[in-house]
C-alpha cells in the first residue's frame, strides 16, 4: 500500500511515518509534503492508495485538495488528520474514510486504515463481479455487500426475498440466507430485469418459476421447498399468470 502524508508541520510528518513504518508492515510512506501544492504534485507523480492529510495548513485547506483533480483522476482514498473535530462533518461529506485526531493515537491510527483495507476489498470485489457480468454469456449475478465481504449469487437460485425493516432477506434453494442492508423498495428496483423475481405483497418478492402451489383462499404460495409466501390479492393475478 503507498501512502502520502501531506501536513506543514515536520515533526507530525516523521511521527507519523515512523508510527507506520514501525507497526504496519505493508505500508510504503512513497512522500511527505509539507504544503498542498506540494501534494497535489506527489499524488499524481506517485499515484498513492492512501493520503494522510492535514486539514489546517497555511495557504490551502486540506479540503480543497479534491478542487485539483478531476473525478477520473481521484483513485486514491483519504484520511484526514486534524486537531480539530468540528472539521469531522467536513471530513466525511468530502466522502474521506476517516478523520483521526492529533495527537495521534496509534489504535485510533490502527482503526481508519483497517476501514480502508475493507471499503478497498469490497471494492474490488464489486469490481470484479462487474468485469465478470459483463464478459460471461451466463446468467448474470447479483452482488450483495455485507460490512466484510461481497456475495454474488444467481438470481435464478432465489427462492424468495423477504422485508425486515431497513434489512432484506434473501431465501436460496440451497437453503442459505443473505441478509442486505437495503430495504425491499431498494431490492425490487435492484431486481427488475429479472422478470420473474415478483413483488407479491409489501414483505415478499418471489421467484415465480419456483411456485409449486397456489393456495388462492388463504392467499399464499408455496414453493419447490415447501416455503409459504404471502400473496396480497391484487398481485395474485400477476404472481400466477
Amino acid at each position: 500500500m503507498k501512502v502520502i502524508i501531506i501536513d506543514d508541520e515536520k515533526r507530525a510528518r516523521q511521527l507519523l511515518q515512523a508510527i507506520l513504518n514501525e507497526k504496519f508492515t505493508d505500508i510504503e510512506v512513497v512522500d511527505d509534503c509539507e504544503d498542498l501544492p506540494s501534494g497535489i504534485k506527489s499524488i499524481k507523480k506517485h499515484k498513492p492508495n492512501l493520503v494522510f492529510l492535514d486539514i489546517e495548513m497555511p495557504g490551502f485547506s486540506g479540503l480543497q485538495l479534491l478542487d485539483f483533480f478531476n473525478e477520473d483522476e481521484i483513485d486514491f482514498s483519504i484520511i484526514f488528520v486534524t486537531a480539530y473535530s468540528e472539521f469531522a462533518i467536513q471530513a466525511f461529506k468530502l466522502s474521506a474514510i476517516d478523520y483521526i485526531l492529533k495527537p495521534i493515537n496509534i489504535d485510533a491510527l490502527a482503526e481508519a486504515i483497517e476501514r480502508y483495507r475493507k471499503i478497498e476489498i469490497k471494492q474490488q470485489l464489486l469490481l470484479e463481479g462487474l468485469k465478470s457480468n459483463l464478459s460471461s454469456s451466463s446468467e448474470k449475478k447479483i452482488a450483495l455487500p455485507s460490512r466484510d465481504s461481497v456475495t454474488y449469487i444467481t438470481p435464478s437460485d432465489i427462492l424468495y426475498i423477504k422485508a425486515d425493516g431497513a434489512y432484506s432477506n434473501f431465501y436460496l434453494n440451497n437453503k442459505v440466507r443473505h441478509t442486505l442492508s437495503r430495504n425491499l423498495k431498494f431490492v425490487e428496483e435492484m431486481v427488475a430485469e429479472f422478470t420473474y423475481l415478483k413483488r407479491c405483497h409489501k414483505s415478499f418478492i418471489v421467484n415465480t418459476n419456483a411456485i409449486a402451489v397456489h393456495n388462492h383462499s388463504v392467499g399464499v404460495v408455496v414453493l419447490n421447498d415447501g416455503s409459504e409466501v404471502a400473496v396480497s390479492d391484487d398481485r395474485v393475478s400477476e404472481i400466477v399468470n
